[in-house]
């Protein structure tokens, strides 16, 4: 069941998507001197805020890159936010066998080709998988980040995040451009 969001956390969301709607395309966000990663990074934000996470997860929400970072500096704005009651920690990762004490996992074009190796090394515990490559979401990714007609969107993959025992928010899914059932 999707969690109950405060009013000043709705807002936020739809000032945060306003905002990702009206400068989200990569061609105008480069031609405004803002990067497709940071728009990227704003969409993990948003990942993280709307998604249900066991209350085992204690405080922290670790968020690792796995690969090659694309993101440098953008993503490191995002340490140390609050993500609903908790906070978000930002980590670079070089193997999977690191991957374990994360709560999302974006995997890097870099890595795509170990999405299995990754996947199996995260099975049953409840991390978010996030790429950004082509086909990631059949391969079993939670959450794929697609560029379309030049504007940045997600896919949502439900039986993984339910094999990962989070739910996303019904109105995070709503604004998904496809949902795997």
């Amino acid at each position: 069941m999707p969690p109950d969001f405060s009013t000043t956390a709705l807002r936020r969301l739809l000032v945060a998507w306003l905002w990702l709607a009206l400068s989200g395309t990569a061609a105008v966000a480069q031609a405004q001197g803002l990067s497709e990663y940071r728009l990227k990074a704003a969409f993990l934000y948003n990942f993280a805020q709307f998604t249900e996470w066991p209350a085992a997860v204690g405080s922290t929400l670790n968020l690792c890159i796995y690969g090659q970072d694309p993101f440098g500096a953008e993503l490191d704005g995002l340490h140390g936010r609050a993500a609903g009651p908790r906070s978000i920690a930002v980590q670079r990762k070089s193997s999977t066998d690191t991957l374990k004490g994360c709560q999302i996992v974006f995997i890097a074009p870099s890595a795509i080709g170990n999405v299995a190796r990754v996947l199996n090394a995260l099975d049953g515990l409840p991390v978010l998988t996030v790429s950004d490559s082509p086909g990631a979401l059949r391969n079993g990714v939670a959450l794929n980040m697609v560029v379309v007609q030049d504007r940045i969107t997600f896919e949502a993959n439900l039986p993984a995040t339910r094999a990962a025992r989070l739910s996303l928010s019904s109105k995070l899914l709503r604004v998904a451009s496809e949902v795997l059932q």
